[in-house]
């Protein structure tokens, strides 16, 4: 299995830059793969040897709750203090690469398609043994009296199975945490469609979303415009922003999606003590 990553580098000087379909719209942004190059990217404190493209971060009106990073680590390189916030809890998935992750009192291998959910207030580490790709999902964690803390967890696309939709398996999603577990208050998947597969209705929804495609194409609903997705495209989308897909050419569709779930509303009224 393979799963797409922002190509870096640079285009040459011809073409038309209008061309790539980048849009950013009050509901909702697309940024291609072929945007994502290297003078887009940023280097992280207290990270060594890496560089990141940062695709989502919190924007007040828009999308508020998460911050989406693409991470590129050379070989040796890492942290042993990546998370700066100590209310955050993560998720990584390795696109490509092997390395080591420190978590939960162990080291643990990481290869592509390892899913890694890192819980709020607890200290990890990572280092690359090759160079080392992944996407890293971060949110501020609510906590809810009477619920604990979900603990760290290990897995890989390889070990999940993908859970089809009702009547049909040309639709589903890979869920890496049992979405009954209403100790986790986000939810990070991996979204599959078969050639033809199609969400059958425009999703109009409170969750917000990051949409990484990791493979495959599709033409993609966002708001009231069709666009064609492919490998490395990333979509973002605020509440409330209708969507639908519809899976195209020969091999299956998958992007790694966030969202928000299984908590109150928050009521914050202009004014409130």
């Amino acid at each position: 299995m393979t799963y797409a990553f922002p190509p870096g580098g640079l285009p040459d000087q011809t073409g038309d830059p209008a061309a790539n379909g980048a849009i950013f719209t009050a509901a909702y942004a697309l940024i291609p793969a072929a945007v994502q190059r290297d003078i887009v990217t940023s280097l992280l404190p207290r990270w060594e040897r890496t560089r990141a493209w940062i695709l989502a971060r919190p924007l007040s009106g828009f999308a508020e709750t998460f911050a989406q990073l693409a991470v590129e680590v050379e070989a040796g390189g890492g942290s042993e203090d990546p998370e700066p916030d100590f209310h955050a809890e993560g998720v990584l998935f390795v696109a490509e690469g092997e390395g080591r992750l420190w978590a939960a009192g162990g080291h643990h291998a990481l290869t592509a398609g390892s899913y890694a959910y890192l819980p709020p207030g607890r200290p990890w580490a990572i280092r690359a043994t090759t160079r080392l790709r992944l996407h890293w999902i971060r949110r501020r964690y609510i906590p809810v009296d009477g619920l604990a803390v979900p603990e760290f967890l290990l897995t890989s696309d390889a070990q999940t199975p993908v859970n089809w939709m009702p009547g049909t398996e040309q639709w589903g999603t890979t869920r890496f945490v049992d979405p009954q577990d209403l100790r986790h208050d986000m939810h990070v998947n991996i979204v599959t469609f078969r050639p033809g597969g199609r969400i059958p209705f425009a999703e109009t929804h409170v969750m917000e979303h990051g949409l990484y495609v990791l493979e495959g194409t599709a033409r993609y609903l966002l708001n009231d415009r069709w666009h064609e997705v492919g490998p490395g495209d990333f979509m973002w989308l605020r509440a409330f922003c209708p969507q639908a897909c519809i899976a195209t050419g020969d091999g299956p569709f998958r992007y790694l999606l966030y969202k928000d779930v299984n908590r109150h509303p928050a009521l914050t009224f202009r004014g409130a003590p």
